[in-house]
């Protein structure tokens, strides 16, 4: 009786939240609704949304669960509130979800804007790109090289290649935040990151961004979610403390060590409040959560369409032959090649504005009453980006349905892919998957001829895929090329 008592209560309590909403925006002019309730419940939602923008334009509002939502599908929208309006539009929604993956401490990715946020950030991409930059590219060389040989070991068999990317990207990270290259304990973060995701796109979590009073009743979901922060949590723990314990002023080994000591300089935004120890902690949880599938599921996508385009992959291998000769060893293939392969360059491009793995980024929310296209965006909106919607714009791209590589190769100035967001929340690890993806598309390629194992991988995403863009998993084979050419051993 008491249960049923509670449930009625917190239905009149959210039905009257409903109406009070409904109420607040009489007087806007905002972007059209679309009918209906079950809009986030379509499959491929990137797409379907984008289907929407026939009917209602590049800009309107769906229903998501006790609000509306407004969603963007073009570049134009997308540019206009992340960019030029960006400090409107650089808030979070203030959801269940988001507390419970950063339960402990303020996170990068999920926290609202601040300036005490903004001071965070600039102390995460500050270790990326000045505490760990000058080791950076020699330390991917190096792992570039140990996987290149992973996979010769098992050249010419079925591999399941999504499983090697993913374990090689954590590693990186590894590598990057606690200088050292420990297999025990790379296994570890491995195995977390994947459960840390599949228990947070469970729909028993998800469910309460859609209905919050649901937090009030027991949830098994959740239970286990919190476990597996704990085991997260204990993890980067046990890093800070050997880190704090070994630290020497005015050196920095890795990530860590920078910003542990960046911690008590006086900054010029001091207003802003203190960065603390835990500030340092999420970061480094931020790496891993979303620089390890994302990097690995692209370059998962980038196989996947090499294997169905074999003609763009040959001239690519011509072009690496080419420019870096073909007697070149793949652990000497350097970022710093880039402008020497425009192909490659090109191919990236494509993959990532066809497939960007993040869709529809992580949601912002208006932290003032702003305008999009002429329409009323009121305090408190919360905005999707359709990213992957963006990068399919008729308006922008020609045949933006088509894989073709060679539209980047154009003269003249072409079009910015959006797959990593723009403006203020622009994804903090873009410059290592930049690096990662150029290292290891380069090397794989100069190593080994791409081959399907059976039937050609799928295209299309797994239909319900989460926060990212999941593919349908596919074997490959790697076929070492000229191996008996003197010189030509790829991986040595």
């Amino acid at each position: 009786m008491l249960f049923l008592g509670l449930l009625l209560l917190l239905t009149l309590l959210a039905g009257s939240r409903l109406l009070w909403g409904q109420r607040k925006l009489r007087g806007f002019h905002l972007p059209p609704r679309a009918p209906g309730f079950l809009h986030f419940l379509q499959p491929n939602l990137p797409i379907y949304l984008l289907s929407l923008t026939r009917k209602l334009g590049p800009i309107y509002r769906l229903r998501l669960g006790l609000q509306d939502v407004v969603v963007l599908n073009s570049t134009r929208a997308i540019e206009e509130a992340m960019v030029r309006k960006w400090a409107d539009f650089a808030g979070r929604p203030r959801v269940p979800s988001y507390k419970l993956v950063s339960h402990n401490h303020p996170d990068l990715s999920l926290g609202d804007y601040s300036l005490l946020w903004k001071a965070h950030k600039k102390l995460a991409r500050s270790a990326l790109l000045l505490g760990v930059r000058e080791s950076m590219e020699s330390l991917l060389k190096q792992l570039t090289q140990e996987f290149c040989e992973h996979l010769r070991v098992q050249a010419s068999a079925p591999l399941a290649i999504q499983k090697e990317f993913s374990f090689f990207a954590c590693n990186i990270i590894c590598c990057l935040t606690f200088g050292k290259k420990d297999d025990i304990l790379g296994h570890a973060i491995y195995n977390c990151v994947q459960d840390v995701l599949k228990a947070w796109n469970h729909w028993s979590v998800q469910i309460l961004d859609l209905v919050p009073f649901l937090k009030f009743f027991p949830n098994p979901g959740v239970w286990k979610l919190k476990k597996i922060m704990e085991k997260r949590d204990k993890i980067v723990e046990q890093q800070l403390r050997q880190h704090k314990e070994s630290l020497v002023t005015g050196q920095w080994r890795d990530m860590i060590d920078y910003m542990l000591q960046e911690l008590g300089r006086p900054r010029e935004d001091s207003g802003s409040g203190q960065l603390l120890e835990g500030h340092v902690h999420m970061a480094v949880v931020d790496l891993f959560i979303g620089g390890t599938e994302t990097t690995a599921t692209t370059l998962s996508w980038a196989v996947a369409f090499l294997l169905h385009y074999p003609e763009v992959q040959h001239r690519l291998q011509k072009e690496l032959d080419l420019q870096l000769g073909p007697g070149t060893s793949s652990s000497q293939v350097l970022y710093k090649d880039r402008m020497r392969l425009p192909l490659l360059n090109a191919t990236i491009s494509e993959v990532l504005r066809l497939r960007p793995v993040v869709p529809l980024a992580l949601p912002h929310r208006t932290i003032r009453p702003s305008s999009i296209l002429g329409y009323d965006i009121p305090e408190d909106t919360v905005i999707i980006p359709n990213l992957q919607g963006a990068n399919l714009d008729e308006m922008v791209w020609e045949r933006p349905q088509e894989f073709w590589p060679d539209r980047f190769l154009k003269p003249g100035k072409n079009p910015k892919v959006t797959s990593f967001g723009c403006g203020a929340r622009v994804c903090l690890g873009e410059p290592l998957a930049r690096v990662e993806l150029f290292m290891v598309l380069a090397n794989l390629l100069q190593a080994f001829t791409l081959l399907p194992e059976g039937a050609l991988p799928s295209l299309q995403p797994q239909p319900y895929s989460g926060v990212n863009l999941l593919m349908q998993p596919f074997q490959v084979r790697l076929q070492p090329r000229d191996l008996g050419a003197p010189g030509h051993d790829q991986c040595q």
